[in-house]
């Protein structure tokens, strides 16, 4: 199409066309990339398909799924050789648990482009989400047959043999995704999980193999430091739990587990408190450690600040069987405790 490499840049400015403001009533004097200057090309050019899908992008970009499906039928309608459009409009009704709809547009593009791996990946995903997996891994085999060095659709075997129980298919799938593309970031988190719920050392590895793709991943650190802290190995969780609270100083997890380690294996009970202070002040609904800042209180003797905390974690979650023995010792201890 004449004009694909003009809706590729234009389609960048699309979620900062519809947070600013627009020129929308403009026409030749909007913003490119604006609804504005969109809809100005599709007066002037009725019969392009790709100013229509730059629209629809626009509306997904606003979350308006019913716009944007009515224009992406209209590129279809237009230029229905091309596989692309079918595969966008799957695309968004895959996104919104359309699934037979998704099924149907994916096949479509099969059928106007036999060697196009794209919609069988895509297939073969919408098959996953409703675990038909034998039919999926047919379409995922389809794709690789056409292009047998595709890490993405070996990582995508991996993801069904883990969905249908057999981990190790997906770990040998997993390690074929990686061994084609080095670069596979899921890949590498998959097999890193896989390992370390076989409690393997392995797991260290992979996810030092997702740091190397992205070596800002809090995921990656996370799963790391949790291994290491379910095996021993406490300094190097703290330092992972350490190095997210410089990569997000908001995510309230690692002040949690770091508190965890300093009451539960070092007994630095008022460094363990102050791990939980501030993990609260970053998540006040965070019942676990409301618990948690009780028990360094009662270790302490510090009753009534314990039972303030067991209460409140009652209150969040009334399930917390923690709590609720937490208060049943206060209470053998002469505190009367009354549950709101």
């Amino acid at each position: 199409m004449e004009h694909r490499i003009t809706v590729i840049v234009c389609l960048a400015a699309l979620i900062s066309a519809c947070n600013g403001t627009e020129q929308e009533k403009g026409g030749e004097g909007a913003a490119e990339g604006s609804l504005a200057w969109i809809e100005q090309r599709i007066v002037e050019h009725p019969g392009d398909a790709d100013y229509f899908a730059m629209r629809a992008r626009y509306y997904e970009a606003l979350d308006s799924a019913r716009l944007a499906e009515d224009d992406w039928r209209r590129t279809i309608a237009l230029d229905s050789s091309d596989a692309h459009w079918r595969i966008a409009l799957g695309d968004l009704y895959f996104r919104k648990l359309r699934l037979a709809d998704a099924e149907q547009r994916f096949q479509e593009a099969i059928a106007l482009s036999d060697t196009f791996t794209e919609a069988r990946s895509k297939l073969s995903e919408v098959y996953l989400v409703q675990s038909r997996f034998k039919e999926a891994m047919i379409v995922a085999n389809d794709a690789l047959r056409l292009d047998p060095l595709d890490g993405s659709l070996y990582n995508l075997k991996g993801w069904i043999h883990r969905q249908a129980g057999d981990t190790d298919l997906a770990i040998s799938s997993y390690q074929t995704a990686i061994e084609r593309e080095p670069d596979l970031y899921d890949a590498y988190i998959s097999l890193g999980m896989l390992h370390a719920a076989r409690n393997n050392d392995l797991a260290l590895d992979y996810y030092d193999g997702a740091l190397s793709v992205r070596p800002n991943s809090v995921e990656a650190h996370y799963n790391k430091a949790m291994y290491a802290q379910e095996h021993g190995r406490d300094s190097l969780a703290l330092a992972l739990y350490a190095r997210i609270k410089e990569i997000d100083p908001g995510y309230p997890a690692p002040y949690y587990n770091t508190g965890y380690i300093l009451l539960e294996h070092e007994k630095r009970v008022a460094d363990a408190r102050r791990e939980f202070n501030l993990a609260i002040e970053r998540m006040p609904d965070y019942a676990q450690a409301y618990y948690s800042r009780g028990v360094t209180y009662e270790l302490e003797n510090k009753l009534d600040s314990a039972l303030e905390d067991y209460k409140l974690a009652i209150g969040l979650s009334p399930q917390h069987t923690e709590a609720a023995l937490g208060l049943s010792r206060l209470e053998k201890r002469g505190l009367k405790v009354k549950v709101r």
